[in-house]
């Protein structure tokens, strides 16, 4: 399998985990419960096979910059966070870093 589809499902599912984290309202609700469990697993297993083909502090650069980035998204669409302008000053410089890197570094594996 392609190795950014795999970085892809892995920042998405723990997206996804991480939103149900925040509903199992600490374990106690069943099905967020099953899917942050799932979902992280699934996260960790697409993440471990990219390490196979990308320098880790690439993969963990890109994968936590664009999970925190749509973590950030998702907290204001569904839960009602608020984002202040040096928040959204914050995460604009995340994406701003992952495509530099992506777009300048030789450490990146080309698409």
């Amino acid at each position: 399998m392609n190795k950014w589809l795999l970085l892809s499902i892995a920042i998405l599912t723990e997206v996804i985990a991480t939103s149900s984290l925040k509903a199992s309202d600490g374990f106690t609700r069943l099905l967020p419960s099953v899917v942050v469990i799932i979902g992280f697993g699934l996260s960790f297993y697409c993440l471990s096979l990219t390490l196979k083909v990308i320098p880790v502090g690439i993969v963990y650069a890109i994968w936590s910059g664009v999970g925190i980035v749509l973590i950030s998204i998702a907290g204001w669409l569904f839960f009602g966070q608020k984002l202040d302008w040096p928040a959204i000053a914050g995460i604009s410089l995340i994406i701003l870093g992952v495509a530099v890197m992506n777009l300048f570094s030789k450490s990146v594996p080309p698409v």
